[in-house]
């Protein structure tokens, strides 16, 4: 027999074979070295009477005996394994070649320094051409590592089947890879339909933000915090605008010499609710606090006239873009009066062009020409708020529709509270907004009535201490 040492390889050549070149001679030897060499599991093989044949590079860093020390050794006892282990080793291996399939076992192997190694085999039989047993091989890895390996495994596969929030694997070309049932559902697609398609054919809104910080992290690598992105998700239902929290992890091959991106890890949990009770909070307390100040800003103005303008002003800081004031003619109306023709002056108003205080106005005390079914008489009429809006209509035609209110030519939205005080009715207060902001919601009618009821008094007051305000009115 000539035994070759190189990587731990032996090769057996009949009596008169020289040997060759080529896939079965010294070639296909060092072949199968460098395939051996190259594995990242550690592996070593026996022939049928338990002697060491083959011993690469992985098994020598791990227990630190090189091939040409353990190439031609029989067994692993007295130098791999402790005598008192060796029987039981060595019957559990040679058991391989007689069993299906592949086994596993955990062995205590020895290093070349005399320490112990707790490792995971994997063994099997090696049949010859006439199918008995010809010997076997084991490949072995550290537990720990193992260990490591399968917890990737079992999180990745938690992840995509039982995670409470959304994750999807985007490749380079922004196209989800894998998703799983969670950000299925979040998307409102099944998880097979969403695979492959572009990004923007998921979400009607924010597509951009989103594909952006897709690839800022495939150039630049994971960002240091989660981002909230607000999104359009297409339902059955229509749209629905939601807030996701979403992290990105860059995901690189570990086979290869360099990090090369593979694609995003992107992770998502909807907190929609969460940001809009966040959002709710801090417009209710700045709302609060612009009641307050207007509060004690009105409580310095001698005249209550001036007072109600004041509020006025304070009320419109991000709420809308235009206000009005409108005093019902001939003085406050009692409950039995609401059901006759209302008329109302115009008594105070916010500047129609460069921002600034409201001016008091209708000196003349002129009826304004509100047509039949006007928002702010409905008001009148029904003692309570009123919402109007235009809605998606053309430029024109919006002009055209505010023009007719008697109303600055870009309100697109307005919101119309009674002036109540004492049990009577004082007029209205209209709030406008143009086409840059949304309509008017519950919301916003509380916050503008309880703005109308300081107005209320502040007016109330004002014709009780001048019994006669504005000119052509009476208290």
């Amino acid at each position: 027999m000539s035994a070759s040492r190189r990587s731990g390889t032996t090769d057996e050549l009949g009596p008169d074979e020289p040997e060759r070149d080529g896939p079965e001679g010294s070639g296909g030897s060092d072949l199968l070295a460098a395939l051996l060499d190259g594995m990242d599991a550690a592996l070593c093989a026996f022939d049928a009477d338990g002697v060491v044949t083959h011993w690469n590079r992985e098994a020598e860093r791990i227990l630190g005996w090189t091939a040409g020390e353990a190439v031609g050794r029989h067994g692993f006892a007295g130098w791999a394994v402790r005598t008192a282990d060796a029987e039981e080793v060595e019957s559990r291996l040679m058991a391989t070649m007689h069993a299906p399939g592949r086994q596993v076992h955990e062995f205590a192997l020895l290093t070349k320094d005399g320490g112990r190694v707790l490792v995971r085999t994997q063994s099997a039989a090696v049949r010859g051409p006439d199918g008995k047993p010809a010997g076997l091989y084991c490949a072995f890895s550290e537990v720990h590592t193992q260990i490591d390996l399968e917890r990737s495994i079992a999180l990745s596969e938690a992840l995509f089947d039982d995670a409470s929030w959304g994750v999807v694997l985007v490749d380079v070309d922004l196209r989800p890879a894998v998703v799983n049932a969670h950000a299925a559902r979040a998307l409102g697609i099944g998880r097979t339909s969403v695979l492959g398609r572009p990004v923007g054919e998921l979400l009607s809104q924010g597509v951009e933000e989103l594909e952006s910080a897709l690839t800022h992290v495939l150039a630049e690598g994971t960002p240091p915090a989660p981002a909230e992105i607000w999104v359009g998700v297409r339902t059955p239902e229509g749209e629905k605008r939601r807030c996701w929290r979403c992290g990105f992890v860059r995901l690189a091959s570990p086979l290869a010499e360099e990090p090369v991106p593979l694609g995003v890890g992107w992770l998502f949990n909807d907190v929609t609710e969460a940001k809009q009770a966040e959002q709710e909070a801090a417009l209710l307390r700045f709302r609060t606090n612009q009641l307050h100040r207007a509060g004690r800003a009105a409580a310095e103005c001698e005249d209550p006239a001036e007072a109600a303008t004041v509020h006025l002003d304070f009320a419109l800081a991000g709420f809308a873009d235009h206000a009005l004031i409108d005093r019902a003619a001939g003085g406050a109306i009692t409950d039995a009066e609401a059901a006759e023709p209302v008329r109302l002056v115009r008594i105070a108003a916010t500047p129609a062009g460069t921002p600034g205080p409201s001016l008091v106005t209708g000196q003349a005390g002129l009826p304004v020409r509100y047509g039949e079914g006007h928002p702010a008489l409905q008001c009148v009429g029904r003692a309570g708020s009123v919402r109007a809006s235009i809605g998606s209509v053309p430029p024109e035609q919006a002009r055209a529709w505010a023009r007719a209110r008697q109303w600055p030519p870009d309100a697109v939205h307005a919101l119309c509270a009674v002036l109540r005080s004492r049990g009577r009715t004082l007029g209205v207060v209209t709030f406008l907004r143009g086409g840059g902001r949304s309509a008017f919601e519950r919301p916003d009618a509380a916050y503008a009535e309880d703005v109308a009821v300081r107005i209320a008094a502040a007016l109330d007051l004002a014709g009780t201490v001048r019994g006669d305000w504005p000119p052509g009115t009476s208290a």
